[in-house]
């Protein structure tokens, strides 16, 4: 399989009469563009969760194929940033890296695995754009972010045909899993820049996660490590772990 031949859920057009049936459900469970000031950090009911439980593949499937329509999301010009919105929330406490020492593993169902330092991802093409982050607590900010796709490191690693998920694990112990298609999109990156100069310590350097196709909560700070995966674990994310929704596209 190439590597640009990815499996993705197809649906036939019987198949989305079908879903559509349920499409509003979905979308109930699924609170994936909130955007009022009311958070959904929120313990699920029991009788809530099973009934995500039973829905939410369902659901996911329905945001994978809009997600595979999608356009690319906009970007701004540099005159947009906002410097001071985006806000800084610590899921523990801020973890001190050595940039000197760092290494960025990437590994699991891969031909190649590597470890990168961050010179060896300096090296790479930079890309840099100026996206809106969206925090699912109701806020949003446009910034800056300049970094390596993800999909130029999984060119160098090459994942095996049966991988399907991206997980990412951080220095202070936060954890996330992305489906494939999305950690492979051309505006998803691992970034090490900031508005034009280096991430800052709090905004998680020497690498952190930055999309524009997820809410806030996906983007992991602190990256240290990227695994690529045939299936789900049973520990998905922190805070969908906690309840909240797995895909949380945009």
């Amino acid at each position: 399989m190439q590597f640009d031949q990815y499996p993705r859920r197809r649906f036939s057009r019987r198949q989305l009469m079908q879903y559509a049936g349920l499409s509003g459900m979905g979308l109930f469970l699924g609170s994936c563009g909130a955007s009022n000031s009311t958070s959904i950090f929120k313990p699920l009911h029991p009788q809530t969760a099973n009934v995500r439980a039973l829905f939410e593949p369902l659901n996911q499937g329905i945001e994978e194929l809009i997600f595979q329509a999608k356009n690319p999301a906009p970007e701004y010009p540099v005159s947009a940033i906002e410097p001071n919105a985006l806000l800084i929330n610590s899921f523990d406490t801020t973890p001190v890296i050595d940039p000197h020492s760092f290494k960025l593993i990437i590994d699991g169902a891969v031909n190649n695995p590597l470890q990168l330092n961050m010179n060896d991802v300096r090296s790479l093409p930079l890309i840099s754009m100026v996206i809106r982050h969206v925090c699912v607590e109701g806020w949003a900010a446009i910034v800056q972010w300049g970094g390596v796709r993800l999909y130029d490191l999984a060119k160098l690693v090459q994942p095996k045909a049966g991988a399907r998920y991206v997980y990412f694990e951080s220095a202070d112990s936060y954890y996330e899993s992305w489906d494939i298609a999305s950690a492979l999109h051309p505006q998803t990156i691992l970034a090490y820049q900031k508005n034009g100069s280096d991430i800052p310590v709090e905004n998680g350097a020497p690498l952190r996660l930055a999309s524009p196709i997820k809410l806030g909560y996906k983007q992991s700070k602190w990256v240290t490590r990227v695994t690529f995966t045939n299936e789900l674990r049973k520990r998905r994310g922190y805070w969908v772990d906690e309840g909240y929704e797995w895909f949380a596209g945009l």
